[in-house]
């Protein structure tokens, strides 16, 4: 998160998206969140999560388009956290910051059950997580923003992506690298069956699996227009991280992940050979994103492990996964 945004948040902000949804005192208890500030609250008997951003982030006009297509999918029965109303009939509460911008609080159903880790993955599992991001990707494809000021970014807008802003200009041949992937990807072919509105953070910490094996996705707020198969490469660049064997599980989870897309949306298998230069995209960003907002000389320990070699890796062109993407089209 950015500093400045740190600085301007006080106990006076919370307390008033408190009131805006009717909240009472002392009912929120802090998560951890990266870019925003997230609690969990009850309310009715009901369980939610409340979300506070600021507009150097995000407009108030993206964070309601966030919520439109959140909201659109949860009503055509895909299985995500959908936006809730405040006490004032708003899906996005305006808070004055007393700096001339604002704190943006937006409410969610709070997902039911465990982190899919704590559940303990099978293919049935990779399975279920296919269909849902197929089901997501199909309904894309019909979905209309109901408000045109609202419509969420391209995936290479600088709000998305801004890799020559956050690595050092000194990384030459990172920065070489990243530009002629972009070359690349722009010149992809977009149509209604291959492009549109996707998730783009889909992996297994923005998901819960409650006792019947229903996954329940959320945190939406990176949504953009995008390839779907952007959006399949995302999820397995996180999922396949740690384990020994990069190339054997990746044909033991994608088997499964795309039986389960299959039976809800239609892709042109073609696609699937483009997964590499999405994979290399969120290596670069995720990359960006570290030197942003991490001290390199203080990472956690996941991001360490993440960094380690990884300039070398970028700057040699070496594969994220080293696998033939297109011996999986018979799942497809």
């Amino acid at each position: 998160m950015e500093k400045a945004i740190k600085e301007r948040y006080n106990d006076a902000i919370l307390e008033t998206a408190m009131r805006r949804y009717g909240i009472a005192p002392g009912q929120v208890c802090p998560l951890d969140g990266f870019e925003s500030f997230i609690y969990t609250f009850e309310r009715d008997q009901g369980a939610y999560i409340l979300r506070i951003g600021h507009s150097r982030r995000r407009s108030v006009s993206l964070i309601r388009g966030e919520v439109d297509w959140i909201n659109y999918l949860a009503a055509e029965g895909a299985s995500v956290a959908r936006a809730i109303l405040s006490e004032r009939g708003e899906l996005v509460e305006v808070l004055d910051d007393g700096q001339g911008a604002h704190f943006l609080a937006t409410a969610f159903v709070e997902a039911p059950g465990r982190p899919p880790w704590e559940v303990g993955w099978t293919p049935e599992l990779f399975e279920t997580y296919g269909r849902l991001l197929g089901r997501m990707h199909a309904l894309s494809q019909g979905y209309t923003p109901s408000d045109p000021a609202c419509q969420r970014p391209h995936w290479n807008d600088d709000i998305m992506l801004d890799v020559e802003g956050n690595v050092p200009a000194a990384q030459t041949q990172v920065l070489a690298r990243f530009e002629a992937l972009m070359a690349y990807l722009e010149a992809l072919p977009r149509n209604r069956a291959s492009y549109g509105l996707i998730h783009f953070d889909a992996h297994g910490g923005n998901m819960l699996v409650d006792e019947r094996g229903r996954i329940t996705l959320f945190d939406f707020d990176d949504c953009n227009y995008s390839w779907y198969v952007n959006d399949i490469a995302i999820v397995l660049f996180y999922i396949v991280m740690g384990h020994e064997d990069e190339a054997a599980f990746t044909r033991e989870f994608m088997s499964h992940f795309l039986r389960g897309y299959r039976r809800e949306n239609v892709l042109d298998p073609a696609w699937l050979g483009e997964i590499p230069y999405f994979l290399k995209l969120r290596e670069i960003d995720l990359y960006a994103v570290i030197h942003r907002s991490f001290d390199l000389d203080d990472l956690d320990p996941w991001c360490a492990r993440y960094m380690q070699g990884r300039r070398a890796r970028i700057e040699a062109g070496v594969p994220y996964i080293d696998f033939d993407f297109a011996s999986l089209a018979e799942y497809l």
